[in-house]
């Protein structure tokens, strides 16, 4: 009895920590979350802005449920506290997994940890600053001209988040390239070789992901395969590295043992 139970402490030793850092996570996102209640009116205008801009003065979005003008703008404060805490929640990830990676995995998962942080936001901005106009413009401008453009915050709010959402994913692109070529799933040349099926499917998921229009659909299409270009770009530039390393690190182990062996 004694010998299963010393077996089994170490894996309830680690859900207890798992279960301890979602928790932590969590209450940061409910920190950050409640903070920020007081100004979601002001978050939900400045999520709206890029459609307010190409309405017409005479229109305005406007509330079909009865608990939207509440609801809509909590559901966009709790999403922008979640992204907020992204990089608290990855390190609570990151200091959960680490006791378990060796030095050179530490030193390569760090980096790679903080780039799809950066690349995650990356995205997100880009769809702001960059789809948002292009695809509202488009939109607002196609109309008939005796229909009055008055589109529902809730509806809004489930296009935009959806946006967010696609071209954040999209941007970890270059990451999950370096991981497949790092892993040996794949080498650099194989991965080059793969280009067309990763054009069609970059469309593909262009389209799956983003409002039925050409637009959008493009606008999310081509930075993704232009990330997968430079995912093979950095990918190259490691595993040549690595090829490197390697002869290095077996001699060293060889001298390491002929040591061992004159003592």
């Amino acid at each position: 009895m004694s010998e299963s139970n010393d077996k089994e402490l170490p894996l309830v030793q680690h859900l207890i920590e798992l279960r301890n850092r979602l928790l932590r996570a969590l209450l940061v996102v409910g920190v950050i979350c409640a903070a920020l209640l007081g100004f979601s009116a002001e978050i939900y205008e400045w999520a709206s802005a890029p459609l307010q801009a190409y309405l017409p003065e005479s229109s305005s979005m406007i509330a079909t449920d009865v608990a939207s003008p509440f609801l809509t703008p909590f559901k966009l404060t709790l999403f922008v506290a979640f992204v907020l805490s992204a990089p608290y929640i990855l390190y609570q990830a990151w200091a959960f997994i680490a006791p378990g990676l060796y030095r050179h995995e530490k030193q390569l998962a760090l980096p790679l940890l903080a780039s799809s942080i950066v690349l995650f936001y990356a995205g997100m901005a880009f769809a702001y600053f960059v789809v948002f106009p292009l695809v509202f413009g488009f939109f607002t401008s196609v109309g008939p001209a005796n229909v009055a453009i008055m589109t529902d915050i809730s509806r809004y709010l489930d296009f935009v988040l959806k946006l967010f959402f696609a071209f954040g994913v999209a941007f970890e692109i270059p990451i999950a390239a370096i991981l497949l070529i790092l892993g040996g799933a794949i080498t650099p040349d194989g991965m080059a070789k793969k280009r067309p099926y990763v054009v069609v499917g970059c469309f593909i998921i262009g389209m799956l992901l983003t409002p039925p229009d050409v637009i959008s659909q493009t606008l999310l299409a081509l930075p993704m395969w232009l990330l997968f270009e430079v995912g093979i770009f950095f990918g190259r530039i490691l595993y040549r590295r690595r090829n490197e390393a390697e002869p290095q690190d077996a001699n060293d182990q060889t001298d390491t043992k002929s040591d061992k062996s004159a003592d």
